[in-house]
């Protein structure tokens, strides 16, 4: 069932692809907005439960649902599982960025593509080179596969129903709203829910990692990731993208400017420097990587199925 799911989830958003979610996602903003105001002192213990009030309600209502159905009748289970996966997933969210930039490229519209890529980011890009424009654009497009499409489908075979997609996706977006605020007040009040999306990040960082190299160079992707994944800030990313940028031989990550000052990155991956042509590299990665993860969830539904 979750592999009928999965393809009926993508079958959906390739021929209605769901770009904007803040529709949809506005109820769960105001419902995060009331329990930040409820609960935030400043203080991690305070944070802590209001992370639990955020997320054990639609995850508990998600599995409930889904045990329900799959008692009344399979069929409304499948329907079930494929539009929470529909909402939750996102493999066209940003991809229409990633085209927009890869076509203004080609059609040498730096300046296109420099607007663009900063309305992914949410900054400013006007100081990029073609190469720092086309170095970023690689780099969003493999953190957007993982955490919009892999990690998302792996919660959903880890946990029973829709419950796992719903953990994930809730989790990555309090990450952002909590987790990642710099605020004064956010820094006590925000530091579980990063802590606790670090935790579900872990090993889904991992599942992605390997199926970039599967499918690339996987000698230069487990290279890429033994030895400078342990550089980069966020330590799950760094895994993604050293790993993506070994398995099609491209240097992502060094040092850019944003507003006029120098963001010291350290470098990843080993080959040539970024352009276009690895583009059309990163696209391919991440489709190969989605048919590998089909297969395997193919294997794994046989396997069960016969056992």
């Amino acid at each position: 069932m979750s592999l009928l799911a999965l393809f009926a989830a993508l079958l959906l958003e390739q021929w209605r692809p769901l770009s904007d979610r803040r529709e949809l996602f506005a109820p769960m903003a105001r419902y995060a907005g009331f329990i930040e105001g409820q609960f935030n002192t400043g203080e991690r213990r305070h944070g802590i439960i209001a992370w639990l009030a955020m997320m054990v309600p639609p995850v508990l209502c998600a599995w409930i649902i889904h045990a329900l159905l799959l008692w009344a009748n399979p069929l409304l289970a499948l329907l079930f599982n494929a539009a929470a996966l529909y909402l939750t997933m996102g493999f066209r969210q940003f991809s229409h960025y990633f085209t927009d930039i890869h076509l203004a490229l080609k059609q040498d519209d730096l300046d296109r593509a420099r607007a663009i890529l900063a309305q992914w980011r949410g900054h400013s890009c006007a100081e990029l080179n073609r190469e720092e424009v086309v170095r970023l654009t690689i780099e969003n497009a493999l953190l957007a596969s993982h955490r919009h499409v892999f990690a998302v489908m792996f919660w959903f075979v880890v946990l029973p129903g829709p419950a796992g997609a719903v953990l994930y996706r809730l989790a990555s977006y309090l990450n952002t709203r909590w987790g990642q605020s710099m605020a004064p007040d956010m820094l006590g009040f925000g530091a579980f829910s990063r802590q606790a999306f670090d935790a579900l990040d872990w090993l889904p960082a991992r599942f992605t990692a390997i199926s970039f190299a599967v499918v690339g160079d996987f000698e230069d992707a487990a290279y890429c990731w033994r030895t400078q994944a342990g550089e980069w800030a966020d330590k799950a990313m760094g895994i993604v993208l050293a790993s993506g940028a070994g398995a099609i031989g491209v240097r992502l990550g060094m040092p850019v400017f944003r507003d006029g000052v120098p963001l010291d990155r350290p470098e990843l991956g080993i080959g040539d420097a970024a352009d276009t042509g690895h583009m059309d590299s990163t696209v391919g990665l991440v489709w190969r990587a989605l048919v590998l993860w089909i297969l395997a969830l193919l294997v794994l539904s046989l396997a069960r199925a016969f056992s």
